[in-house]
């Protein structure tokens, strides 16, 4: 446990110590969030691009307890190509297609050094490997786009983002530790500890964003955990672990995205129907809203290590029943329609 604690520990002590002065240096390079609709919760400018200190934190931390390979050598570029894109967002505000063709590049470069989906088990006969072969590569990138993408969606209210990718990035390091995937559960606690230094900053009132150069950082590290830690794994099983350790951003994206489907507008046009607006619409606080939040991905994340106990054909069939009884409860609450109160 003490290898795991002691990247936890770095990636956490520079973190804090960094996170301030971004908040001070930033707004002179233009780091700077100014409220201009009625979308943002904040009413005066604030610094912004505070994942500047999560990336530094966790990739200090990963540089000095896992040696040096091609894996995380393309772990390391790909990281930077996201965080720069981030940068580039949260200054310069570049275009949607801009961030994805970022994402692409940076899950090329991930999946072209060999951290791919390659395989599942049928998921009716769970001996019996189904090779991914040409569609490899594809899946990797929808996986690894998908999950940064959900990450950055659900970065709405202060200390969100941050609290849920703390959570997750234990979840999967307990995970990988169970699998004896040692330098997967270091990444992990590195990610966990430098969303730990950040949030007393980004807690509610924050003094600092992460913006989308942390959001989309820590999204992408979540899912190259994910892949390399459970999802490489011969088993379908393996594919519901990470989405319900994720399940928070991952269903909340899902029922935005139905949601908008439905009533005609673009899926990935921004709303006010966020699982964190609703809790808000019903009189919460900022505070209340995003604890409740982290406690729901603290369940997911439980129940995502448990069910990763199981025997796969038992694990599979609680996955979905858990996956359908979410929809059902986004579908009873009124998650699929549009809000009555919509910004132009």
């Amino acid at each position: 446990m003490k290898s795991i604690c002691l990247p936890f520990l770095i990636s956490f002590a520079i973190s804090l110590i960094l996170t301030p002065v971004v908040i001070k240096v930033g707004p002179k390079f233009g780091y700077l969030d100014i409220p201009k609709d009625n979308r943002r919760m904040h009413k005066r400018p604030m610094p912004i691009a505070g994942g500047v200190a999560i990336y530094l934190a966790a990739t200090v931390a990963i540089l000095v307890f896992i040696p040096l390979n091609k894996n995380i050598i393309s772990l390391l570029i790909g990281s930077t190509v996201i965080l720069i894109s981030g940068l580039l967002d949260d200054k310069f505000s570049i275009s949607p297609k801009a961030k994805i063709f970022f994402q692409l590049v940076a899950g090329l470069i991930i999946a072209l050094s060999g951290s791919q989906i390659e395989f599942f088990t049928n998921i009716i006969s769970t001996k019996e490997v189904v090779w991914l072969k040409y569609l490899s590569i594809p899946v990797t990138l929808f996986w690894i786009c998908g999950i940064t993408n959900t990450v950055n969606l659900i970065d709405g209210l202060d200390g969100l983002a941050a609290g849920i990718s703390l959570i997750s990035a234990v979840s999967l390091m307990f995970i990988a530790l169970k699998m004896n995937l040692l330098a997967v559960a270091i990444i992990a606690a590195a990610i966990g500890g430098g969303c730990l230094g950040f949030l007393p900053y980004n807690f509610n009132p924050a003094k600092i964003f992460m913006g989308d150069t942390g959001a989309l950082y820590l999204g992408f590290m979540l899912s190259y955990i994910s892949i390399q830690g459970v999802m490489k794994y011969a088993t379908t099983l393996m594919i519901f672990v990470p989405v319900l350790v994720l399940g928070v951003p991952v269903f909340d994206t899902a029922f935005a995205m139905i949601r908008r489907y439905i009533s005609g507008k673009k899926i990935f046009a921004a709303d006010k129907g966020h699982l964190h607006h609703r809790l808000l619409a019903l009189g919460l606080t900022q505070r209340q809203t995003v604890l409740i939040l982290y406690a729901i991905s603290l369940i997911f994340g439980i129940l995502a290590n448990v069910i990763s106990d199981f025997d796969p054909v038992i694990g599979i069939i609680i996955s979905l029943l858990i996956i359908i009884l979410i929809f059902l409860v986004g579908w009873l609450s009124g998650m699929f329609k549009t809000v009555k109160k919509e910004d132009k």
